[in-house]
């Protein structure tokens, strides 16, 4: 019985180390989070946000797309002054463009300036829900079916009506999967704020809401044209890649093609996002750094990259068709790997808060990283 217990107990523990690990890299630092609770505008307005911050924030996270910033920003303007139609959503978004560019990474990251949390918001994949009779899931069941009293839906009502002073965040995702009666349901929920289930025994409200979808609509359209750029007789003599106005011009030509006048007519905003450029990947790297050391925290130690492994993983994990999704299997093979298997037999791990924390030094050598110890000061006296 005792070994019983013991594994018991040491599951528990595990468990709980991986839920703070997860909670240290999605949380927003206490100067963003408090910013909410103590914004000193005058203006008196339901919403108690400190634009400035949050944005500063999502700027931080979000690289090379200042355009889709930009209409964010904008639409918060509009939010933080209360002056939104109240019986409508606060905002509705699309963003569309390339895959691993940030279209979702955009609102995890305002979930995380909002609410202090990544995961505070509703995610509704819309890949899911392209079938006609899943439209329920959205709906709720119609009289007569199982669960029609009940009312229930996809939604998190928590996360969809948001905190007080802070609006709920909902995320429809790659938008374009979703069947007809779907889509038709959203129409509704854009047109009055309000989603009354199939049975009518329920009603969700989304007037204090910020409703975002996303949509990889026209990237094979983008990617067949780069193509054929490629093949061409010109190529030999003269290339340049895709530019923004040719990526425009296909996403736009694609949308209207799929999407009815009346749904594109009652979305705010549509941004359409850049591709993922050479010069951004050093930043990239490290943001995804960042999110490792909070997740070695629980260890005592973190790990800094020496220039030589920046440049090599910036090289193997640029690719403009995948983007960001590239860069992090890249990290994964040259980081996150090697240094498992060196924490798994290396590294001696404290648990006391007293115990200096260790840093790494991780270098690119001989086709191989390896791993270097170094003190806390030494590191912060070199990065100084």
């Amino acid at each position: 019985m005792m070994p019983f217990l013991n594994d018991m107990l040491d599951q528990t523990a595990r468990e709980r180390a991986d839920r703070e690990a997860l909670s240290r890299e999605n949380a927003a630092s206490e100067d963003v989070v408090l910013s909410h609770l103590n914004s000193d505008r005058r203006l008196e307005s339901r919403f108690q946000f400190d634009l400035e911050k949050i944005m500063a924030h999502l700027r931080s996270e979000i690289l090379g797309q200042e355009e889709a910033l930009a209409a964010v920003e904008d639409s918060l303007k509009v939010v933080r002054a209360d002056i939104t139609d109240p019986r409508k959503p606060l905002f509705v978004s699309l963003f569309l463009g390339p895959t691993g560019v940030g279209k979702t990474e955009i609102i995890r990251s305002l979930a995380r300036a909002l609410h202090g949390d990544a995961d505070a918001f509703c995610r509704v994949d819309m890949n899911t829900l392209s079938q006609e009779h899943y439209s329920a899931a959205i709906t709720g069941a119609p009289p007569g079916y199982v669960g029609a009293k009940e009312g229930k839906t996809l939604f998190d009502v928590d996360k969809l009506e948001g905190a007080r002073g802070r609006p709920g965040i909902v995320l429809f995702d790659e938008l374009e999967k979703a069947s007809a009666e779907v889509i038709q349901a959203l129409l509704n929920i854009f047109d009055n704020g309000m989603l009354t289930v199939a049975s009518g025994e329920r009603s969700y409200s989304f007037r204090n809401t910020l409703i975002f979808m996303t949509s990889n609509l026209g990237a094979k359209d983008v990617q067949r044209f780069e193509r054929q750029k490629q093949d061409t007789f010109w190529k030999s003599l003269w290339h340049k890649r895709m530019d923004r106005k040719d990526l425009v011009r296909i996403i736009n030509d694609r949308l209207v093609e799929t999407f009815s006048p009346e749904f594109i007519n009652r979305i705010d905003n549509i941004t359409i996002f850049n591709w993922i450029s050479r010069d951004l990947m050093r930043g990239l790297i490290d943001i995804e750094t960042q999110r490792l050391n909070k997740r070695l925290s629980k260890y005592r130690c973190h790990v800094e990259l020496a220039e030589e492994l920046i440049q090599h993983i910036a090289q193997e994990g640029f690719n403009q068709q995948f983007g960001a999704r590239s860069l992090r299997r890249a990290m994964r093979r040259y980081l996150e790997v090697p240094f498992a298997e060196f924490l798994l037999t290396e590294h001696t791990p404290s648990h006391s808060a007293e115990t200096e924390a260790i840093t790494y030094r991780a270098h690119w050598n001989a086709n191989a990283v390896r791993f270097t110890s170094m003190s806390q000061k030494t590191a912060e006296s070199e990065q100084g």
